[in-house]
């Protein structure tokens, strides 16, 4: 169980996040189980901005983030364990719900 990276177009190389870094990115997020979008950052108009390594985001987004570099996109795949478990999430996640992110690193900051 965790979070697997599969890389989509590459980054940098160079630039990695570390812990309590403030990264900006966009995502769409999927039901592993059957493909329903339940969130995307370009369907609010504007990238997400959060801080990584330090539990603002599921353990899945600060482990798998941090592998990342600048300018790459990816896929996570993220067990339930990794995500929301099994209190699930807002009504649109199910209890231990396994999840699929297409993410990618527009900036570290």
């Amino acid at each position: 169980m965790g979070v697997t990276k599969e890389v989509i177009s590459a980054g940098d190389g160079k630039h990695f996040p570390k812990q309590g870094d403030n990264l900006t990115m966009h995502y769409v997020g999927t039901l592993a189980s059957n493909g329903t979008k339940f969130d995307a950052s370009h369907d609010r108009g504007r990238p997400f901005q959060f801080t990584i390594g330090i539990g603002k985001v599921i353990r899945g987004w600060d482990e798998g983030v941090m592998q990342m570099s600048l300018g790459e996109k990816s896929k996570l795949n993220i067990s339930s364990d990794y995500g929301y478990g099994a209190r699930g999430a807002g009504g649109v996640i199910p209890p231990n719900a396994d999840l699929v992110f297409e993410v990618e690193l527009l900036k570290i900051n």
